[in-house]
């Protein structure tokens, strides 16, 4: 049986203004949607990063591709993701007002060097006081490529080999610098203890680079490392790196079976299950009653446009142009691609399984997730922790403001009745999260030579 070793859910959110639902930015304010221009509102940011810091939630998490989200006009003009921050920029603005919640940026392997990657989240940690995570992903998007001098995307493997070297090669960075390598003593003039730096001279089939790390190391030791691989190949990754995984599992069959597998990984790799955190998604649509809840996602669903429908499906599968196909006819056999294999691979068992059109995928696929009150949601997340396959939750508010406020007030105050939340924050996201911190002293760098 797979087991969690929280004895409190932690909850994580997917930080936003617009909503995670693709037509949530269009909801009226009469049914709980906001500004339809707030995604590069930075005050409304700090207001949200503060209200989910007051509620309890344990860490923001800021998604994100270094390409223009979508590359069929036809629908990216109808979505909020056109336009989107850069997330080191705006968590560590969100660091200056926040105090005890979490700050997880994207960071891309494919297209990024180590030493930038381990300084900015090095720094990122400092500014926040030891509130910085990395999601460690390996970049989906072919548009990407382009933006970097290249003419293809790498291919599904070498960008997991790839990874597995960029995430050696930045811990290693990190590990340059001793905890007490800086005295700052003004007597002796010592600001640097030269013994407690290290070069790394990392060597590897994809990256390379020498460090030192030129900034103190970050004061969680490490930054959290967040993952979300589901294929084989993505899995087998993340039990190498991940200390919270995310995963998107549909049904809790399906999810006691992404634990099983994940905690063989695990052992596989030489860790302890107990040391890795799983936080699958959540997407609640809330309301007084079930029948309200079902109008609201109705509506949601309502104003998705034709032509999102069917990108939102073709983004996520594969390169086969969609622009003709039929929304009322089944999902036609579609050839292997180079995008994402969990998230493709998990889109057509969906529609196979349950002979679902395209029209109906898609809306499956949209942004709504768990319809109904309070304790319905509460249930659900109540039944996946006791069932050992959850320690938390990646929530995905479908709109704003009304969707965070019901699960904020009336979902979170059920948990805590029930006894399996509580607000709870340590003086680090690791301690927040029961992590080990990774400690490395002088004397650790002289025992290494001695």
């Amino acid at each position: 049986m797979t087991g969690t070793s929280s004895t409190t859910l932690d909850f994580g959110v997917l930080f936003g203004t617009s909503g995670h639902h693709l037509a949530g930015w269009r909801l009226g304010a009469d049914l709980g949607g906001g500004s339809a221009g707030a995604e590069l509102d930075v005050t409304e940011a700090i207001r949200w990063a503060q209200r989910y810091e007051e509620a309890g939630l344990t860490a923001l998490f800021v998604a994100d591709v270094v390409s223009v989200w979508g590359e069929h006009l036809d629908s990216l003009s109808r979505t909020t993701r056109a336009s989107y921050f850069e997330p080191f920029t705006l968590l560590s603005a969100l660091a200056a007002v926040t105090e005890r919640i979490g700050l997880v940026a994207t960071a891309t392997t494919s297209y990024n060097e180590p030493f930038t990657l381990a300084r900015k989240f090095a720094s990122l940690d400092h500014i926040s006081r030891g509130r910085a995570g990395w999601n460690v992903v390996t970049s989906v998007v072919p548009l990407e490529a382009g933006n970097f001098g290249r003419d293809a995307h790498y291919g599904h493997a070498e960008r997991y080999a790839r990874a597995a070297e960029v995430v050696d090669a930045v811990t290693g960075l990190w590990d340059t610098v001793a905890d007490d390598a800086f005295p700052r003593d003004k007597e002796s003039g010592i600001y640097l203890d030269l013994a407690g730096r290290r070069a790394l001279d990392y060597r590897g089939d994809h990256v390379a680079t020498a460090g030192p790390l030129n900034i103190s190391r970050p004061p969680q030791g490490h930054p959290v490392i967040f993952q979300a691989g589901a294929s084989e190949t993505g899995r087998a990754f993340a039990a190498r790196v991940g200390e919270v995984i995310f995963a998107a599992p549909r049904t809790l069959a399906e999810a006691h079976r992404y634990r099983a597998g994940l905690d063989d990984a695990l052992r596989a790799a030489g860790r302890n299950p107990a040391d890795v955190r799983v936080w699958p998604a959540l997407s609640p649509v809330i309301g007084s009653t079930q029948e309200e809840a079902a109008r609201l996602r109705d509506t949601l669903d309502e104003l998705l446009h034709e032509d999102v429908l069917r990108r939102v499906i073709q983004d996520n599968v594969g390169d086969v142009d969609f622009s003709d196909f039929d929304l009322d006819a089944p999902l036609p056999e579609l050839p292997e691609s180079n995008r994402s294999r969990s998230r493709a691979d998990s889109i057509i068992a969906l529609a196979r399984e349950e002979g679902l059109t395209l029209r109906q995928l898609a809306l499956r696929w949209a942004g709504a997730g768990v319809v109904g009150t309070p304790a319905d949601i509460a249930d659900h997340i109540q039944e996946w922790f006791e069932a050992g396959v959850a320690d938390g939750f990646n929530l995905a508010f479908p709109f704003l403001p009304g969707g965070a406020d019901a699960f904020l007030d009336h979902v979170l105050p059920e948990l805590e009745q029930r006894g399996i939340w509580r607000p709870h924050y340590g003086d680090t996201l690791r301690e927040t999260l029961s992590l080990a911190r990774p400690d490395l002293t002088i004397a650790d760098f002289a025992g290494a030579t001695a």
